[in-house]
């Protein structure tokens, strides 16, 4: 019987969080886990294989062989370029002590 490893699939929205764990054979990739979890259909993931993926933060391929206990991650697109969101924080917090 082959070994088995327990994983998680994770992917965050703005208003709801997925957490699925899975049971998986030892040996399992990530694009296996990503089919297996039914998470695209779950999220409304058009297409799941042109999105990043990562195992705890560090982005992966979808062949990475898995090992027991990871978080898969799946990534979404930054909705504002990080400069511009920092800039507009600044200017906020400056309004807010009365300089500017």
């Amino acid at each position: 019987m082959a070994e088995l490893i327990q994983v998680e699939v994770c992917y965050a929205l703005p208003e709801q969080v997925f957490r699925i764990p899975l049971t998986l054979a030892s040996g399992s990739d990530l694009a296996a886990a990503l089919q297996q979890s039914g998470i695209a259909e779950k999220a409304n993931i058009k297409d799941i294989g042109a999105m990043p993926v990562g195992i705890f933060g560090k982005k992966k391929t979808p062949d990475t062989v898995l090992k027991d206990g990871d978080r898969i991650e799946i990534y979404r697109p930054l909705t504002a370029d990080p400069m511009e969101a920092r800039r507009r924080r600044a200017v906020k917090q400056n309004r807010k002590r009365g300089t500017m």
